[in-house]
């Protein structure tokens, strides 16, 4: 997936050794001081719907997987991720990734707008 962040929207797999069978999936539905809110969108023997919470620091560490993000679909992130692949080589150099990321920028946004 694209990121280490902890953002509203993702969606992961709970990897503990009493969730792995129920296929446990949780949806972050807010991130505020080191804690995520989440529901339960998935679970074989569990209740559908109910809320909990984990830290974010949890959330990012191996008992949990990433396996939906927001990010990954959304145009932008697919344009400059593509600007950046094309850039990408053994040589390349942090300007290199700057300037392609700057070029869809400018191409994305009307001049002065910032997102």
């Amino acid at each position: 997936m694209s990121t280490n962040a902890v953002v509203e929207g993702q969606l992961y797999r709970d990897l503990a050794i009493d969730m792995k069978d129920r296929d446990r999936r949780l949806r972050v539905t807010s991130v505020r001081d080191g804690r995520a809110d989440l529901v339960v969108e998935h679970d074989f023997r569990g209740q559908v719907g109910r809320r909990t919470h984990a830290t974010t620091v949890r959330l990012r560490s191996s008992a949990f997987e990433l396996i939906e993000d927001p990010a990954d679909a959304d145009p932008q992130y697919l344009t400059l991720l593509a600007a950046i692949a094309e850039v990408h080589q053994p040589g390349a150099t942090p300007p290199d990734y700057a300037r392609a990321a700057l070029r869809v920028l400018r191409t994305l946004l009307p001049a002065g707008e910032v997102r």
